[in-house]
């Protein structure tokens, strides 16, 4: 047997597999050794297809409870953290309770008071972060709380059986207590941040079909199909649904009508993922002068396509949004606040350099003068040109340094706008004059 055979057949085997498991019940435990066995293929196979399924979403592999069939969790709104995510976070070791692991909890508790005022806190849901204290691990689960035990300590075999019993994981971390509230509250935070930035996933339209054309096809059919259609652009499909070309217009101007399409067709086509943002997209579309999107999976099998106008609608929407939690950019630029300069129309903006803002010498960091100069940059094109945009180069000269505590002046000066890019100058002065300056090109996408 050949060796592309192999390879064939070895992929058919792992999406036999995908899709077995994507119809398990929620719940449902599963091997390697018996998927192996049930499908007569590899355990190698069966254990890559497993690992595949968990980077989906849908299964879980936890300590003491193996590989279980999960529901994925759908982007759109925030998700509550389960005790399995929580014991990821502070590096935490299971002690009972695994059946609970992918419950949800709504609150934290820390148990550093007596137990009789800490009983007023604890309810069903929730999660007392405690050390060694016994007695404390037992009150919270029989108020239907989770445990998570601080400084490495673990509890008394009746306490796991209980735990078991009730399904409420106990867990105990290495850290102490300030240290897991901190590493807890990061990674809420975080996911907050992560919450506001919008993917690819979120704005396919899987009911609407991609309209494709297949290989053994003519430009008799291309011309069929973008008549009834009224698209121009069609992703081409082998026979196993891989997107292995894009045909377009241009691509069949002036061919016989009985030509095949896999001939014609563009092979070196540009596709992309569910998970990369929808700026990742639209810096492509634009860049490449594309119209159409093909989303695919790992195997390059087409899962749907978005459009031009879909993205820099989708772009538009985030623009809008609340936002929810502070990147390092909001944080930097929390203090600025920009006013116009009347004789000459440029914007300014004026802030206070403070103390987090400081590097290695006691001086400003570098990194955050190119933030500032950035974020004045921006502001000036969205508000001159309208439009969205990435920045494509930037180059900066520190003339000298700044000192803490000192007032800076930022000011964007937009030296070209055209349908594509916009130049600037921006340019960063204190009270001793010019102290930074920096040249920055950008790629304009549609306007509002």
């Amino acid at each position: 047997m050949a060796t592309g055979d192999k390879e064939y057949e070895a992929l058919t085997k792992h999406e036999r597999l995908i899709q077995y498991i994507e119809k398990l019940s929620i719940g449902t435990k599963l091997s390697v050794r018996s998927m192996a066995e049930e499908f007569e293929v590899s355990e190698g196979t069966a254990y890559k297809a497993i690992k595949e399924a968990e980077t989906l979403g849908l299964v879980s592999t936890k300590e003491r409870i193996g590989t279980v069939r999960i529901e994925r969790k759908k982007r759109g709104k925030l998700e509550r953290l389960t005790f399995a995510e929580v014991a990821d976070i502070v590096e935490g070791r299971l002690y009972g309770g695994a059946s609970g692991l992918n419950k949800t909890l709504h609150k934290f508790v820390i148990g550093a008071m007596e137990l009789d005022a800490m009983v007023r806190y604890i309810d069903a849901g929730s999660l007392l972060i405690v050390g060694n204290r016994e007695k404390a691990h037992r009150c919270a689960l029989e108020q239907g709380a989770g445990v998570l035990i601080t400084g490495g300590f673990g509890t008394s075999e009746d306490v796991n059986r209980l735990a078991d019993t009730l399904g409420l994981p106990i867990i105990s971390s290495k850290h102490d207590t300030y240290t897991v509230a901190s590493m807890i509250n990061r990674a809420m935070f975080d996911r907050l941040i992560k919450q506001k930035i919008m993917l690819v996933e979120d704005i396919v339209t899987y009911s609407r079909p991609v309209e494709t054309m297949r290989l053994g096809e003519s430009v008799d059919d291309f011309y069929k199909l973008s008549a009834r259609t009224g698209g121009s652009r069609f992703p081409v499909l082998d026979d196993r649904g891989r997107v292995v070309g894009m045909m377009t217009m241009k691509d069949a101007e002036g061919a016989p009508a009985g030509q095949l399409v896999d001939k014609l067709m563009t092979r070196h086509l540009i596709t992309a993922a569910l998970n990369i943002p929808i700026a990742s997209a639209a810096h492509t579309m634009v860049a490449e002068g594309i119209d159409l999107l093909p989303i695919v999976d790992k195997n390059r099998k087409l899962l749907a396509a978005i459009s031009r106008s879909e993205v820099l609608d989708a772009m538009r929407y985030t623009g809008r949004q609340s936002e929810s939690g502070d990147t390092f950019d909001d944080l930097i630029s929390a203090g600025f606040t920009k006013t116009e300069i009347a004789e000459d129309g440029k914007w300014v903006y004026k802030g206070r350099i403070t103390p987090q803002m400081s590097g290695t010498f006691g001086i400003i960091s570098e990194g955050v003068i190119v933030t500032l100069m950035t974020l004045a940059a921006r502001g000036l094109i969205r508000e001159l040109g309208k439009r969205d945009h990435i920045v494509e180069s930037l180059t900066t000269y520190f003339v000298r340094p700044v000192q803490l505590e000192s007032e800076v002046a930022i000011v964007p000066k937009l030296l070209e706008m055209s349908r594509k890019n916009a130049k600037l100058e921006v340019e960063l002065t204190d009270a001793g004059g010019l102290a930074a300056k920096a040249m920055l090109t950008a790629q304009l996408m549609d306007p509002f």
